[in-house]
This record gives structure tokens, sequence and C-alpha cells, in this order.
């Protein structure tokens, strides 16, 4: 096998890993509760860098309470992100330290708090004329970062807008439509979240901008949820970079 497949392999599977994760875990969550859902569905799409536009399951009939609409939202991004952090300090320790090219045009990835913290953690302070070359294991667990912070946006049917309406009810149509004013203000931070949020726009056009409400919406969530609420928070403040992708072109940054 060539040396190109091997890396494609440490790649695809570590990401598998993390995407499936996250499906499982809304999987398992709805068997618990009851609620009739698909097997995860995986979606190979020949888009640069990643190959893929992630995964889903199919939700076969409404949830009609918030305690199993959280459990169901909260549990696929804590799921996954429990499968990256592991695989992202293992792609770090394969990773290599190598000195910056004369010339050189791409991508930058923009560095999620978590991954600083695993980067320095691996590797110290890495000198300014050197750089980090990323194996493949550990540019997954990058992206699988970046799909965690994604999911937890809380907007409309995301993973976050679910988790959102079960804490504040109605109150989270407020919550939803200052986050959709925030990706805007992104979106001329950097180009990388032009296409996301266009996406969550027509989602939220097409579905509603208001959660489709449960029996009792009125009804505060426990505090046991409560806490895992906040945690998630702490979860997407880890993941979340305002950069994700820029062009970097060494030549003319010099």
């Amino acid at each position: 096998m060539s040396a190109l497949a091997i890396r494609g392999l440490w790649y695809s599977i570590t990401l598998l890993a993390i995407l499936g994760a996250h499906e499982l875990g809304h999987y398992f969550a709805c068997g618990y509760h009851g609620v009739r859902a698909s097997l995860p569905f995986f979606l190979p799409v020949p888009i640069p860098l990643t190959g893929t536009a992630g995964a889903f399951i199919r939700i076969r009939q409404p949830i009609t309470a918030k305690s199993v609409l959280f459990d169901v939202g909260v549990a696929g991004p804590l799921s996954g992100f429990l499968v990256a952090v592991p695989a992202l300090f293992l792609g770090l320790a394969r990773s290599r330290v190598v000195p910056l090219p004369a010339e050189f045009v791409g991508a930058e990835l923009g560095e999620p708090i978590l991954f600083k913290l695993a980067s320095w953690a691996v590797w110290g302070p890495i000198p300014e004329q050197l750089s980090l070359n990323l194996h493949p294991m550990a540019f997954a667990a990058w992206f699988g970062l970046l799909v965690t912070a994604i999911n937890l946006f809380p907007i409309g049917q995301f993973d976050g807008g679910h988790i959102a309406y079960a804490v504040f009810g109605r109150r989270s149509f407020y919550v939803s439509a200052g986050t959709v004013g925030v990706a805007v203000a992104l979106c001329f931070y950097s180009s990388s979240w032009i296409a996301w949020t266009a996406l969550a726009i027509v989602i939220l056009s097409v579905f509603g901008w208001r959660h489709p409400p449960t029996w009792d919406e009125g009804v505060p969530l426990d505090r046991a949820r409560i806490r895992l609420a906040v945690i998630t928070l702490v979860v997407f403040a880890l993941c979340f970079t305002p950069a994700p992708i820029e062009p970097l072109d060494l030549v003319t940054a010099r």
C-alpha cells in the first residue's frame, strides 16, 4: 500500500470515528427515550481539504418533551468531542515540526483554544521560523472540533438550537436570531463562514425561525441538564475558531 493511501486511511478512519460517534450519540439517545431514528448516513462530497459534508441521522417522529430534546441534542456533540480529543493528542504526537518554506501558497488553519492547548502540551512553544506539519489524524481531529463547534451554534434545527430551546423555551428565538447576526458578522472577518451562514439562513427560512414547540415549553429544565448545558457551552468555546480556513501566501506575507 502506498504512503499516500496510508495517510488517507489515517484521515478517513479518524474522521469517520468522530462523525460516527457524533451521530451514534444522537441515535442511542433516541433509543434510550424510545424515539425512532435511523442509523447514521455519511455524506462523502469532493470538498477541498475535508472530502465530506458530514453525517446525519433521520429522526422519524416528533420529540415532544424538552428533556428528551435536550438529551438527543447534546449527546451527539459530546460523543464526537470525546473521540476527537484523544485523536487530537495522538495526531499531534505523530505530527512533525518543520522549517517554514521560503515560498508557500495554500491554506492556514485557524486554531481553536483546545488545539492550541494540546499543541503546547505535546510540542511546547514552536519558534516563529518553524511550523507544525499535521499528521492526517491531527487534521481529522481539527476538522472534528470544527464540526462540533458548528453543530453547537444555537440556531434552529442545529444541535445547539435544540439545546437552546430546551434551556430557554420560546426565548430561544432571540438567542437564535442573535446568533445569526454573529454569524453574518463572522463572514466579514473570515470568508470561511459565508457558505455556512447562507445555509443556516436558508434552513431557518424553510423550517421557520422558531423552534417547534414541545408540550412542556414553559417547564424549566432540571438542574443536572442545566449544568450539562454549561459544560456544552465550554466545549463550544474550546472548539470554536473565528477564522477556520484562510488563504496563506508566504511570498507576499514576508
